[in-house]
């Protein structure tokens, strides 16, 4: 059995790697292991968890997991959306569409990295995209089939789930929140993704699926999604 690690960028990450992410590799009979990264270290007191700030704070953490040689592929679920600006592929992405600017970032961090064990994995633009793609499920959830309408449209207007605008005010948390004031970032996100399932994230975002075959592909699971 062949071992995944997924590194984490906060709570919600957390959660959703925990509770769907692991069950659904392990299902293709892999071994799912999940951490949270280290904002900060202390000589006394416990680490700060959760967040990136600079990319030494996440390269940090991943060259301190791929000392492990247990680990046969090593991921992560850390948002496009607020990555450190100072990443490797940051400062010079393309023109292209948002999908060709994340896989420029992502392959500039697997180069800095020089691991072939380590697939880095933004997730774009913020793991609310993958909530999005969700609505019918989170409206259900939370009690307001209206929000599972008005989430259809936005992402229906942007395009798809993923391309849903980034910025500090119309980044998916924020959008959802505004719909939903009550919204409960860390729990009711990743409850809706863990009912509705992975396949329903796959299915209407094209870059969560392409992570999730090159994960499989590099498992050798055998699933094609």
């Amino acid at each position: 059995m062949r071992r995944l690690h997924i590194l984490c960028e906060g709570q919600t990450e957390e959660n959703l790697a925990n509770e769907t992410l692991r069950p659904y590799f392990a299902s293709a009979q892999a071994y799912v292991t999940v951490s949270v990264l280290n904002t900060r270290r202390t000589a006394a007191g416990p680490n700060g968890k959760g967040g990136v700030g600079r990319w030494s704070s996440l390269e940090r953490d991943i060259r301190l997991l791929a000392r492990d040689s247990s680990i046969d592929v090593l991921t992560t679920l850390v948002d496009y959306y607020g990555a450190p600006s100072d990443a490797p592929g940051m400062g010079d992405r393309p023109r292209g569409t948002a999908y060709d600017r994340v896989a420029h970032v992502e392959s500039a961090m697997a180069r800095a990295v020089d691991d072939p064990r380590f697939l880095p994995h933004l997730v774009l633009h913020e793991t609310e995209a993958w909530v999005i793609a969700c609505a019918e499920t989170l409206g259900e959830l939370v009690g307001k089939p209206r929000l599972s309408d008005s989430l259809r449209a936005l992402a229906t207007s942007a395009g798809g789930p993923e391309l849903v605008n980034d910025g500090p005010d119309t980044a998916p948390s924020k959008r959802i929140t505004r719909l939903h004031p009550t919204y409960r970032k860390t729990r009711d996100g990743p409850d809706a993704v863990h009912l509705a399932g992975v396949e329903q994230v796959r299915l209407r975002c094209p870059h969560a699926d392409a992570w999730f075959r090159a994960v499989e592909e590099r498992l050798g699971t055998g699933r094609s999604g």
